[in-house]
């Protein structure tokens, strides 16, 4: 049965789709079989796969509506052994339209029961916000990845997040885990980025990952050609902290 990973942080600007599009890709390498949903209306993690979001019919959207299943919204990607159920900017009007609904924050873990057992690790990629969509992701997952900048407001806004997941341990889904904290954007030359590293170890210990997402040109790069690190440039030290993270997870998972 396939795990559900959420990659959540309702700051934007920490490496959350970043982190979504590279692990799936590192996972795929590792030849397990991942399936990345993009839950976010920017769609940058489909975009960032290679695929053209105007051509989008069938996507998140459609699968929270239950207009469609998952399988019909599926398509393949250029990263191997990684399928994409892809988003669209209509994905804004979600939160709007299932406001009224009964269960409205089970839709997508409805959705997906059909697929669970087709993977091994299913990613999504959050939207920057704690909304209904960010709701039904981590009602949906088995656990969550929380993506935090080696920047001065770093943890500010993580007590907010931790708050969030305790009450949907709560009320909604109490098998939620944290499958780690995950430093991206880390620049060893900065003193402020050892502090940013140094604080958050300290005070959440083995919650921690012990991979560390260095800051990279290539990985910047690599979206705009509609690619995953790993195809991009597997020789960069981005590919090598995503694949590092991607065994980080396997290794977590296989115990």
């Amino acid at each position: 049965m396939g795990k559900i990973i959420a990659i959540a942080n309702q700051k934007g600007g920490v490496g959350k789709t970043t982190t979504s599009v590279n692990l799936a890709a590192s996972l795929g390498v590792l030849e397990k079989k991942v399936l990345l949903i993009d839950a976010d209306p920017q769609a940058n993690a489909t975009s960032g796969l290679g695929i053209d979001v105007e051509t989008i019919e069938i996507g998140t959207y459609q699968i929270l509506e239950h207009s469609h299943t998952p399988k019909e919204a599926i398509i393949k990607c250029t990263a191997p052994n990684v399928d994409v159920i892809p988003s669209h900017i209509d994905l804004v009007a979600i939160e709007i339209e299932l406001v009224d609904k009964e269960n409205r924050e089970y839709m997508l873990k409805k959705a997906l029961e059909s697929i669970k057992d087709d993977y091994d690790y299913i990613i999504i990629d959050c939207a920057p916000s704690l909304g209904l969509l960010t709701l039904n992701a981590l009602t949906a997952a088995d656990s969550v990845i929380i993506p935090i900048q080696c920047e001065y407001f770093a943890l500010e806004g993580l007590g907010k997040l931790l708050n969030t997941i305790k009450s949907i341990q709560k009320i909604h889904n109490a098998d939620l885990d944290i499958e780690g904290l995950l430093l991206t954007m880390f620049d060893s030359r900065l003193r402020l980025s050892n502090q940013v590293v140094e604080e958050v170890q300290k005070h959440f210990n083995d919650m921690v990952f012990e991979t560390i997402i260095q800051r990279n040109v290539k990985l910047s790069e690599a979206p705009s050609f509609g690619e995953s690190i790993i195809n991009y440039d597997a020789t960069s030290k981005g590919a090598t902290n995503y694949l590092h993270l991607a065994q980080e997870v396997i290794k977590k998972n296989s115990k």
